[in-house]
């Protein structure tokens, strides 16, 4: 919520503030757990008043049936949808540099797709590619576990991953898939991390898709050093994120 208000890309029409606490549930120290969200939930009011944004006080009872998330935390906002950026707008940011993109194929869990933008917002990357069909876009559940990164990331959704993929090495930019099978390792990428890049993740479980694997120019995998074979793809994004960004940085 702090985010959309800061961020200013879309229109909020109103914030709803529950006018009642939960005293805690009668455990030790709720009461003053309660007071602090009272004191956030002040705060967020207050943000809203100073960037002009209607606050209306209601029951925590309406708030619960207008929700569309159990944990609302006792306040909603009404805004409009978050815009789709175009494929090739993410191919050649207005800064110039080189795209740092994000291709996920067919992650279904709205919290991993969360995680995974968290991860990215905090690592740079300049876009995320979803496909449309078979794949979980932006619920609720996901806008909560993103923290955020929803307002800031550049989000594109395309028909297809393969034939996005087609577009993206037109324009130059290198397809990264992470594979735990894979013989490479994402520590070995070097400079071709500093290049305009993407990197694929595939889906839980059953991992890049046969035509997605396929268009990738180079698979690399995670090591592994403990008894499991692979992290969630969350984790993984995050790891694979901030290693192509300390190649950047240096």
């Amino acid at each position: 919520m702090r985010e959309l208000l800061l961020a200013g890309r879309r229109r909020v029409h109103e914030v709803l503030v529950a006018t009642e606490s939960d005293p805690g549930g009668g455990e030790p120290g709720g009461g003053g757990r309660a007071r602090r969200d009272s004191s956030g939930l002040a705060d967020l009011a207050a943000l809203a008043h100073s960037v002009r944004v209607p606050v209306q006080h209601v029951s925590r009872k309406r708030l619960d049936a207008e929700a569309r998330s159990e944990a609302h935390q006792g306040v909603l906002a009404r805004a409009a949808a978050v815009e789709e950026t175009d494929l090739d707008e993410l191919l050649a940011p207005d800064d110039g540099g080189p795209p740092f993109l994000v291709l996920v194929d067919g992650v279904t869990d709205p919290g991993n797709l969360g995680a995974i933008l968290r991860s990215a917002d905090g690592a740079g990357v300049t876009g995320v590619v979803l496909p449309r069909h078979r794949a979980v876009h932006l619920t609720p559940t996901a806008a909560k576990a993103a923290a955020g990164a929803i307002e800031h990331v550049p989000m594109a959704l395309v028909g297809g991953l393969p034939a996005a993929m087609e577009r993206a090495a037109r324009a130059g930019v290198r397809l990264v898939g992470l594979d735990g099978a894979a013989p490479g390792s994402l520590f070995d990428l070097g400079d071709q991390a500093s290049e305009p890049i993407a990197l694929v993740l595939g889906a839980e479980g059953a991992g890049l898709s046969r035509l997605v694997r396929q268009r990738c120019d180079l698979l690399v995998g995670i090591p592994m050093r403990g008894r499991l074979a692979s992290l969630n793809v969350s984790a993984a994004a995050a790891l694979a994120c901030y290693e192509v960004a300390r190649h950047r940085q240096g």
